[in-house]
């Protein structure tokens, strides 16, 4: 079990933190410290600057030497994970009592972004399956917390939220995935689309159909892996997010067993959004591990590299380029804490602030790595260079955990439907 404390007592014990925060960086370049003005650890706690030099040593020495290794073979790196949960970081929000940290939303997104700078692509994962514990641990009876949580946390198994569908992805409640009950078993006939870790993980929480059309006929149902009737699609070539595989789920006859429903009948959509809201600070919190590496890795460069008899670093184009980038990354930040607060204390805002941040933080924050990679002109294309890879690993972030336009729609419904 881990708590605040333990992760304190690692992070004063550990035998190599990072002094300041070090991260990824190529090989034409030496390592520098972080700039005051975009230093991650403003604003926080000393018991969150603690474990956040947790995450951020773990990412430096467990995930970046092995980042490209991971992208370019499509490694899914258990065992790396499963460290990482000796860490406390396989359940972060997650109740101490059934195995987890029991964090705030907003440790949780210092945690993530930390992560994140050493691979986009695990910590998103790692991610998903945090929010699959939690909706386990917040809508499960004590026999499903205490039958899940447990393994789930420590991730000696691995979980996949189950949503999307081949022909209902932003229009979720339109889902097509039957469970109809058969005595002291639900049978689940339909596919899931797009599922991270499809196939090699071992617990799928599966939005699925009992009752009519709309959100009230939706259930949520936890599948284990070799039940009958659930097998898996092709593993799908991506841009990137290749450390984590991608299949669909599909359930042909699959028995699964009542007491494995989550709350009632009727919940499950309610319970997939509320993961969501989750989701989506996560999800912008692992772009801001990647637009922070981004920016240092630029920063880096234009001090070495020399074009027209001196260092790119006295070009003021590119000083003020990456002064904006910079500000956005910082303000990506702001915005980011301050929805994972709101979603901690339940306040009115909390839904369309996270809406907001996930908006706003993957789009900035795409665009600043984008930007790094173009301040590495042609070496920003090559694989030898670690700007490339997040670029493409956070672009998926526009599109899931609900797509940038759909965040545009919940926004602009709360603005226009509140008095």
């Amino acid at each position: 079990m881990a708590t605040v404390g333990r992760l304190a007592r690692i992070a004063r014990l550990g035998t190599s933190i990072c002094k300041n925060h070090r991260l990824y960086f190529n090989r034409s370049t030496q390592r520098r410290g972080i700039a005051s003005c975009v230093d991650p650890a403003h604003g926080l706690t000393d018991e969150q600057k603690e474990f956040q030099k947790v995450a951020f040593d773990f990412a430096a020495n467990e995930m970046t030497p092995h980042m490209a290794e991971w992208d370019q073979k499509e490694i899914f790196p258990v065992e790396t994970m499963r460290k990482a949960a000796q860490l406390g970081f396989g359940g972060i929000y997650v109740q101490p009592e059934v195995g987890g940290s029991g964090l705030s939303r907003l440790d949780t997104s210092v945690i993530f972004e930390a992560l994140s700078t050493g691979c986009v692509s695990t910590t998103a994962y790692i991610s998903i399956h945090n929010m699959c514990a939690w909706m386990i641990d917040t809508f499960g009876n004590n026999e499903q917390r205490e039958r899940f949580c447990p393994d789930l946390c420590m991730m000696e198994k691995f979980a996949s939220y189950c949503l999307t569908e081949p022909g209902s992805g932003s229009d979720a409640a339109s889902l097509l995935t039957t469970a109809k009950l058969k005595g002291d078993h639900y049978i689940l006939n339909g596919s899931k689309a797009f599922i991270s870790g499809g196939g090699d993980t071992d617990v799928y929480v599966v939005m699925c159909r009992t009752g009519g059309k709309g959100p009230k006929g939706i259930s949520c149902l936890v599948v284990e892996k070799g039940t009958p009737g659930l097998s898996f699609g092709k593993k799908e070539k991506k841009v990137g997010w290749n450390s984590q595989p991608t299949r669909a789920v599909i359930f042909e006859d699959c028995a699964v067993p009542v007491i494995n429903r989550l709350g009632e009948e009727g919940q499950g959509f309610s319970m997939a959004m509320k993961g969501l809201n989750g989701g989506r600070i996560n999800i912008a919190s692992c772009s801001l591990g990647a637009a922070h590496a981004s920016v240092q890795l630029a920063r880096d460069h234009l001090l070495v590299r020399k074009q027209f008899g001196e260092t790119l670093s006295n070009n003021q184009y590119l000083q003020f380029k990456l002064a904006e980038m910079a500000t956005k990354l910082v303000a990506s930040r702001l915005l980011v804490r301050e929805a994972a607060t709101a979603l901690q204390e339940n306040r009115p805002d909390a839904v369309s602030l996270c809406s907001m941040a996930k908006l706003f933080a993957t789009d900035e924050c795409f665009n600043i790595c984008n930007d790094a990679l173009q301040m590495h002109g042609g070496y920003g294309y090559l694989k030898d260079y670690a700007v490339q890879q997040f670029v493409r690993d956070i672009r998926v972030h526009q599109i899931l955990e609900g797509t940038n336009e759909v965040m545009r729609m919940i926004i602009s419904r709360n603005l226009l439907t509140e008095s």
